[in-house]
This record gives structure tokens, C-alpha cells and sequence, in this order.
């Protein structure tokens, strides 16, 4: 299945995750591209917050939720959901997996969810394979994706692994697509400078006006017209 065609599709008409994107900066430092990163590098009063929106932003990223093999396991799975391809990088070249721990610190509703399912995950593969999911092969692994990633297709019993990855799946989504390298993958460019070169010939004729030689030699360039 091409995962990054059709989660492209949807992030394009919607993004199912509240995120903020945050501003590039064009200094040569190489801009953070997370909020939670921001708070880290000290770059959070250029965001221009309220002090209590500040020092709650600072608070939530000095917390850690998710052990280290949790983390293991978010990061292979998001690179399953998006990959890196001739387009652009991964999941995790794009930082999703930080992005992914800083979201349910700061929507704790996603905690229980995404927990339960990464244990659910491991209890699953410790039956079959004898092993954690971070531990399983890659085939393997997608044996038990491939059970739980399409909901129409998977059975009554893979229901909870089904709500997790469908979670997963759209928090990938959304840190990938808010991050620099989604933007980019997206193809969107935002507003960029543009020229104008004066009004067009036919309409000052139709006016009865016309750039003097002045305007003309310092403001306008008829072959950009």
C-alpha cells in the first residue's frame, strides 16, 4: 500500500490533530522544528506568547512520558507510516517521534490510548514471535500491521490494536505534515515575494494615463509585463 500518497491526500484537506506550526527563523541557526524543540533552545519568547503560556510550554517539555522502549517502538512504527523515499525523509527524520511525546503531554487524553496500544502491541508479539514488537523482525512486524492497519479488513479481536494504530496513524500524520520536511513534501510554498510591473498598457489607455520615461526606466520593465 503507497501509506504516503493516501495519508497526503488527507492531511492536504484536513489535519486530524490540533497542531502548532511554528515560524522558520532565517538567521543560519537551523530553525526548530517543533514547538517542544523551540522551548529547549530558549527561542520560545520570539513566538510571541503570554508569560503563562510560556512558562506552561516549558513545563511540558521538561516532563518525559513515554520509557525509552516505548519510544523505540513509536519511532518504527511512524517510519511504517511514512518512510523515507526519493521524496523526502521519514517519520523520524522529520522529528515525530518527539512531536508525538510532546502531544500527549499536552493532550494527556492521548496517554491511556497510545500506551495501552503499545502494549498491546508487545503482548501481541511476545504470543506469536516470542518477542517485543522493537525486537520482531521486519517482517514480522508488518505481519501484525498489516492485521491492524486497515479497520474494514481486520478482525473483531484486533479491535484495540485497530483504535491504537489509527491513532498513531493520525499523530504521524500530523507531525510529519507540520514539520519542514512535510511542508516541502507537500509541495506548499505559503506567500512568497512576487513582482509587479505596473498596469497593464491597455488599461492606462483606456484611463487616458501613461507612465512618464522616469517611472518607466526606474520603476518598470515592459519585458516582465
Amino acid at each position: 500500500m503507497d501509506r504516503r500518497k493516501s495519508i497526503k491526500a488527507l492531511i492536504v484537506g484536513t489535519v486530524s490533530t490540533g497542531v502548532l506550526v511554528e515560524a522558520c527563523k532565517t538567521d543560519d541557526k537551523k530553525a526548530p522544528e517543533t514547538a517542544a524543540e523551540a522551548v529547549k533552545e530558549g527561542a520560545a519568547p520570539t513566538i510571541n506568547r503570554m508569560k503563562e503560556e510560556t512558562e506552561h510550554e516549558k513545563e511540558v517539555v521538561s516532563k518525559t512520558f513515554f520509557t525509552p522502549d516505548e519510544m523505540t517502538t513509536i519511532t518504527i512504527l511512524g517510519d511504517i507510516i511514512i518512510p523515507k523515499d526519493e521524496v523526502s525523509g521519514s517519520a523520524s527524520d522529520a522529528g515525530v517521534p518527539a512531536f508525538i511525546e510532546y502531544i500527549v503531554k499536552e493532550k494527556p487524553e492521548h496517554q491511556t490510548p497510545m500506551r495501552g496500544g503499545l502494549r498491546w502491541l508487545d503482548v501481541q508479539c511476545l504470543n506469536r514471535f516470542g518477542k517485543q514488537f522493537k525486537d520482531c523482525s521486519q517482517p514480522q512486524q508488518m505481519v501484525l500491521v498489516d492485521a491492524i492497519a486497515f479497520p474494514r479488513k481486520a478482525k473483531p479481536e484486533m479491535a484495540q490494536g485497530v483504535a491504537f494504530f489509527s491513532l498513531m496513524r493520525n499523530l504521524t500524520a500530523s507531525g510529519f505534515y507540520t514539520s519542514e520536511i512535510g511542508v516541502k513534501d507537500i509541495g506548499y510554498i505559503g506567500n512568497v515575494p512576487n513582482q509587479w510591473n505596473g498596469v497593464p498598457e491597455d488599461v492606462l489607455k483606456q484611463h487616458g494615463l501613461a507612465y512618464t520615461e522616469k517611472e518607466l526606466r526606474e520603476c518598470y520593465d515592459p519585458t516582465k509585463a
